[in-house]
């Protein structure tokens, strides 16, 4: 029974994609999970960032505090965490707003007033020194609180996606080059983000992780969440809206970070904003009948062969 509804939801998830040459369209979705985060003392409060972690099957997290990384389930159980053990002196903050994930255990966090991205190994149980850590500068804009919101990693080439919250709105893209002591990065803007018509950028993702979407014009997408908008929206690399969802009705808690799994279905986390426990939300493509006729076909074979089995 548990691999027919695996199936099921297979066949639902990929069928919905199965034809977002150009587009996932986000009007499609609808929200399929709300889930609290532990506290973990103050660690798994104020929820900035989350990414996917496709070898592992999990999500990692982190808080505006800078306190350190947490891997949670995809509905929200928490797997183990690593603290942050120091942060460069240059910032006053530990402002942790971006966080993406590379494979392999390795990630990429973003200081959004430093405007700097650490990489760094993640060990179940562990600490790290972001101030001894590889880092690169993804924009040189003065110190101050409205700097990096997210970053996002294309796992095609190994380059990155950045957003800047504000004075000026930016989303850049090209590649980092960790070193100890700074690296190289050839991040510059994409387009004029003001085009995009939000208030803010809070967070990015990259849509070619998707299986669906690969070999397709939609692999090139990107994902721009605005906190301040409330609002998702899927956009090519040119800056033009091709699809958007209206995050004002899922909750008052604010909505910061954004990841996509292989199957397209989007993870959120919200900020505790005064409430007991941040909080992470999941967002599903609805299938068309035509996915839902091929998933009961798919359903009725293989209930024909357990009990064919079972005879």
């Amino acid at each position: 029974m548990k691999r027919m509804h695996c199936l099921a939801a297979v066949l639902a998830l990929s069928g919905s994609l199965a034809h977002a040459a150009n587009s996932i369209d986000l009007s499609s979705y609808t929200v399929t999970g709300n889930y609290a985060l532990d506290r973990l003392g103050t660690m798994g409060l104020e929820a900035s960032a989350i990414t996917y972690a496709r070898d592992r099957n999990s999500l990692f997290f982190v808080g505006d505090e800078g306190e350190g990384v947490v891997e949670v389930s995809l509905t929200g159980q928490t797997l183990s965490s690593m603290r942050f053990s120091g942060w460069p002196a240059a910032t006053r903050h530990n402002d942790a707003e971006g966080l993406t994930y590379l494979g392999g255990g390795m990630l990429v966090v973003a200081e959004e007033r430093l405007q700097d991205a650490f990489l760094f190994s993640y060990v179940p149980g562990g600490s790290v020194s972001l101030a001894s850590a590889p880092w690169a500068s993804i924009s040189d804009y003065p110190y101050a609180n409205n700097g990096i919101e997210g970053i996002s990693y294309d796992p095609r080439d190994g380059s990155f996606v950045s957003v800047k919250q504000d004075s000026p709105l930016e989303v850049r893209a090209g590649t980092l080059s960790f070193a100890a002591g700074g690296g190289i990065s050839t991040m510059t803007p994409l387009f004029d983000a003001n085009t995009l018509g939000l208030s803010t950028l809070s967070d990015v993702q990259t849509l070619s992780p998707i299986d669906a979407l690969a070999g397709t014009a939609a692999a090139d997408n990107l994902l721009v969440l605005s906190l301040g908008s409330q609002t998702l929206l899927e956009i090519d690399r040119a800056g033009n809206t091709l699809s958007r969802f209206d995050l004002s009705g899922i909750t008052s808690q604010a909505i910061e970070g954004v990841t996509v799994d292989e199957l397209g279905r989007i993870y959120l986390v919200a900020e505790d904003s005064g409430t007991p426990n941040s909080r992470l939300f999941v967002l599903s493509p609805v299938p068309e009948p035509e996915t839902w006729a091929m998933m009961l076909v798919g359903l009725a074979g293989l209930a024909h062969r357990v009990r064919r089995r079972s005879a």
